[in-house]
């Protein structure tokens, strides 16, 4: 089976003070990405589709690209290596930009910015996420068994392992019967605290340790463009098109789409431990679990010969 992992890399990390997508934090200078990449070509996954800001293509081609065309995937055939550009000149004709704009309009519009480049299922992820190889070679298969629409999948983790002591995370939190996805709420400043207790503070309450939440990690056939699209430039044209901090969420999406009935959800269990930088903190403690898996045989020495 043919099937895409899409990189969404466009973000400007303000919260964490930096361009993370691209900081090297692997024992030798790998980035988070390298490693989301490693796994999905392990798993069967043949083109990696990077949606970036358009004056950050030279700097991905030095940083791996470069390497990454140079390796095979699980197959033993070349690796696609695309890049697609969220931007501006992407919004639909009918939209006039608020002059106020400066950032982009998440992440049901970076998805979209990929759709000339994908012709078969795909799986989108963040940059800055650590997902583990197992999630991957999940998603791969569900990808397999996937139809051709209504139907999507998702890897879901566990709340507790996914916020951070230094500062409010934004979740999907989900609810899920018999394997599928019930409804998903897109909760901001949840805040994990030094004796494990998450709470929701806009909400001001405690939320379950073991609750499920979706960390963008979603698997989709080829058809959910042309919902999303539609999906997209209704929201242009309420009031997320006015407001110029507002953003158009893939969790929110789905969210909508399953309440209208007009999409199923898979969730798939992941036993892999998910880890990120949200903030600048964070990063010592992932660079530590990376040289721990590192060491551990999980990967290589060098990712890439």
């Amino acid at each position: 089976m043919s099937a895409s992992l899409v990189v969404m890399a466009a973000g400007l990390g303000s919260r964490y003070g930096g361009n993370k997508q691209v900081e090297g934090i692997g024992p030798n200078g790998e980035m988070l990405m390298e490693y989301a990449i490693y796994d999905a070509l392990r798993a069967g996954f043949h083109k990696v589709v990077f949606i970036i800001k358009p004056d950050m293509e030279d700097l991905m081609e030095r940083l791996c690209v470069a390497d990454l065309r140079r390796q095979r995937t699980a197959g033993g055939g070349a690796v696609e290596a695309l890049y697609a550009f969220q931007d501006f000149s992407s919004l639909p004709e009918f939209y006039a930009l608020p002059l106020e704009r400066t950032k982009p309009y998440g992440t049901v519009h970076a998805m979209l910015c990929a759709e000339e480049l994908i012709q078969e299922p795909f799986c989108v992820i963040n940059a800055d996420d650590f997902y583990g190889a197992g999630a991957y070679q999940t998603m791969y298969q569900a990808l397999e068994r996937l139809p051709a629409a209504g139907s999507a999948a998702m890897v879901g983790y566990l709340l507790k392992n996914t916020a951070s002591v230094h500062g409010t995370v934004s979740r999907g939190i989900c609810s899920a019967a018999g394997g599928k996805l019930r409804s998903i709420q897109e909760t901001k400043q949840i805040q994990l605290y030094r004796d494990g207790t998450l709470r929701d503070l806009t909400a001001d309450r405690e939320l379950p340790p073991d609750t499920v939440v979706s960390m963008n990690f979603w698997g989709f056939a080829p058809s959910i463009f042309r919902e999303a699209r539609a999906y997209f430039e209704d929201f242009l044209r309420g009031p997320g098109g006015v407001d110029a901090r507002s953003e158009c969420l893939l969790p929110v999406m789905v969210g909508d789409m399953l309440e209208q009935g007009t999409l199923e959800v898979d969730v798939l269990p992941s036993h892999d431990r998910w880890f990120g930088m949200t903030y600048r903190q964070d990063r010592e403690t992932v660079a530590a679990e990376l040289r721990q898996l590192h060491a551990q045989g999980v990967y290589p020495r060098q990712l890439w010969d």
